[in-house]
């Protein structure tokens, strides 16, 4: 167990007025976790310490060669007063499996966890309550040794900041419009599509103003090998409904290992819906909204949870799927994991871990 240092800020901010609205990553709390790293010492000196900007060399090694791991998760609080996490054992899973991939030392998942609950815990009263909002919670890991080569750096911080948000999309549950990438790659089998780190978003922001500028709100992106089959949005997991059956891409070591995305399939399948996780090619997708046979589409994320898909569009082609409002499936997903995250409805999966 960590001896964890607090060290409470002196100069508190103001808590956001809950009848404003929250712009998602725009604000930050008082307090944030702070560890450091050090080959053949390890992980030490745990504290809780004020929000502030930190100090690094110019040298310091994430600048250079981009050695840095994040995740996203949330705290919610209910009705009845408690704070809840959802699911942080997956995050927490992630995080390692990004930090192998990325020759970071691995974090004790306990020490992790600890670290989630003592943060959110000095800022619970930051946990917004108003119905669609969250604390968002971002533990992240930089590569800190003042050293200009390409080789693991020895030393490395671990932070954790939390910040108060309302709907990733602007659009909330209304259905999104997503631009299918046909001239950039994000990732492909071997590289780190499947880690999390910045790496893989900044690939994709080329294709990000792009889609913007045509009126899109993110991109899909097809493999780097054949450039036909189906992988992710850049901010979420993608799905399909194709004559009553789900559809997901399967996991090839170029997509990220979405925790969302877990849950919507093991509900899918609790509640008796076929779900199938295969290669999904474009010429599906275009042939399946062509028929009708295209049910529903949706993306799942933590930032967005639940995003409904009005329109996909594949070079000239614009594809509306069904009369571009949320299905079925996408809105009781939605009510489900938003239910159990706040609260509101029994947790029968046993995902939820409380903040005490």
């Amino acid at each position: 167990m960590l001896d964890i240092r607090v060290e409470k800020t002196t100069s508190p901010k103001p808590i956001p007025d809950k009848d404003n609205p929250l712009v998602f990553g725009t604000i930050f709390t008082d307090h944030m976790f702070v560890m450091d790293y050090e080959e053949g010492k390890g992980w030490y000196d745990p504290r809780i310490v004020p929000y502030a900007p930190i100090s690094l060399e110019p040298s310091a090694m994430v600048f250079h060669y981009g050695q840095e791991m994040f995740e996203g998760l949330k705290a919610y609080k209910t009705e009845d007063g408690r704070t809840l996490l959802f699911r942080p054992d997956k995050n927490i899973e992630r995080a390692n499996n990004s930090n192998r991939r990325l020759c970071i030392p691995e974090l004790n998942p306990e020490d992790f966890l600890q670290a989630i609950k003592a943060v959110v815990k000095m800022d619970e009263a930051w946990i917004p309550t108003k119905e669609g909002t969250s604390l968002y919670i971002r533990p992240f890991v930089i590569a800190t040794d003042p050293f200009l080569g390409v080789r693991p750096s020895n030393t490395y911080k671990f932070m954790i900041i939390l910040s108060p948000v309302g709907a990733y999309y602007p659009e909330g549950l209304n259905p999104v419009k997503i631009w299918i990438e046909d001239e950039y790659v994000r990732a492909v089998k071997g590289g780190i599509g499947e880690a999390k780190t910045g790496g893989n978003y900044v690939a994709s922001l080329a294709s990000q103003v792009k889609a913007h500028d045509e009126g899109y709100s993110q991109v899909l992106w097809l493999d780097g090998v054949h450039r036909k089959y189906i992988e992710e949005v850049g901010a979420m997991n993608i799905f399909f409904k194709i004559n009553g059956t789900v559809v997901t891409p399967k996991l090839n070591g170029s997509i990220l290992p979405g925790v969302t995305r877990n849950s919507c399939i093991a509900l899918c399948r609790e509640w008796g819906l076929p779900v199938e996780e295969r290669q999904i090619s474009v010429d599906e997708i275009l042939e399946a909204a062509k028929s009708g046979a295209m049910e529903e589409v949706w993306g799942t994320g933590t930032a967005a949870v639940i995003s409904p898909v009005g329109a996909l569009r594949f070079e000239e082609e614009v594809m509306q799927i069904q009369d571009g409002g949320i299905g079925p499936v996408s809105h009781k997903l939605y009510d489900t994991v938003t239910g159990i995250q706040t609260g509101k409805i029994d947790d029968f999966m046993n995902w939820t871990v409380e903040v005490r």
